[in-house]
């Protein structure tokens, strides 16, 4: 009993061991749309990069993006560091005539380490100048207001750091005339946070979240 318990042990090692591999082999999940982006028929009106945010927008609402055009390229997890590596295979090969940026909330949260404000925001001016240079429309949304990462309980700061750089993204936008989409300011409670009735955990959307974040976004791409 005890050799095939360790047998067993040895076994979930092993395989644990080889899913560490394969994530360290894709860093940035780039495999992850690969399929979906080879088989687009057609360019999309938007393409939505972003994290478990975006990544659970489609699994909420698949008609919003169905319906009008728009391709989901969020992965849950994701920094800006991420995003800015899936560029040019989830964005720029897809020719859209926007990209809408929602990214951010991670830095914040240290899901990939310690990051500096400017450090998060450089990532985010890259990946619209990378836009820009293929001919793309950069959308910029604000982080969604957050008072509390619940797996992340040391960063006690969180909602003053995503009201600071969100001030930094909308001054960049207003700068270079670009389209600011300011989820914070319509979505969050008096303590700056995300309220319950539009989010299951403080960070996340609930449907009803999603629903309002589709208004504000829509109204933005008329524009």
């Amino acid at each position: 009993m005890k050799s095939e318990s360790l047998a067993i042990l040895a076994l979930i090692a092993l395989i644990s061991t080889g899913f560490q591999a394969e994530a360290q082999d894709d860093w940035a999940n780039i495999g992850r749309y690969r399929k979906a982006n080879s088989e687009m028929s057609a360019r999309p009106k938007a393409v939505f990069l972003g994290d478990s945010i975006t990544d659970c927008w489609y699994d909420a609402d698949p008609a919003f993006f169905n319906d009008n055009n728009f391709a989901c390229r969020g992965i849950s997890g994701q920094t800006t560091s991420h995003m800015l590596v899936r560029m040019r295979k989830d964005v720029v090969n897809l020719a859209p005539r926007y990209v809408v940026i929602l990214a951010g909330t991670n830095d914040i949260a240290r899901n990939n380490g310690r990051i500096e404000l400017e450090d998060i925001f450089c990532n985010i001016v890259s990946m619209c100048e990378i836009a820009k240079a293929n001919g793309i429309r950069p959308v910029i949304c604000s982080v969604l207001p957050v008072k509390q990462y619940r797996w992340r309980p040391e960063v006690t700061d969180c909602a003053e750091q995503i009201i600071r750089l969100n001030s930094m993204l909308r001054d960049y936008a207003r700068k270079n005339r670009f389209r600011y989409v300011d989820y914070h300011s319509a979505m969050k409670d008096a303590e700056n946070g995300l309220p319950a009735k539009w989010s299951y955990d403080g960070v996340h959307l609930n449907i009803d979240g999603y629903k309002v974040a589709e208004a504000i976004i829509l109204e933005a791409l008329k524009r």
